[in-house]
């Protein structure tokens, strides 16, 4: 089961991070996503959370998202981290409102 945090900034990320690993979530079943791909790969290696890949989408899943549109990869990857259609659809509208979205996967 997912559950999805909508974050306004690094700072709330990080805290969110910290208290879900306090609850005993480990930090492999956290993914962050952000609407920029640098805003996203430096806080997510800043937090050491986990990167949506091969592994969650598989091959094919992960080369077409390699050419398409950065809403659509984002939408896919969220859907792969554990939300819904629907959800990962409404999660990038909010991503595109600059806010963070993180995903804990258990």
């Amino acid at each position: 089961m997912a559950i999805k945090y909508t974050l306004e900034n690094a700072v709330q990320a990080k805290q969110k991070v910290e208290e879900l690993e306090a609850q005993g979530h480990s930090r492999d079943e956290m993914y962050l996503f952000a609407h920029s791909k640098d805003r996203e790969g430096h806080i997510a290696d800043v937090l050491d959370t986990e990167k949506v890949g091969m592994s969650e989408q598989g091959f094919f899943k992960s080369m077409k998202n390699a050419f398409s549109k950065r809403g659509d990869q984002l939408r896919s990857d969220m859907h792969a981290a554990g939300l819904t259609e629907a959800e990962a659809e409404t999660a990038e509208e909010e991503l595109d409102n600059g806010k963070l979205i993180l995903i804990v996967n258990k």
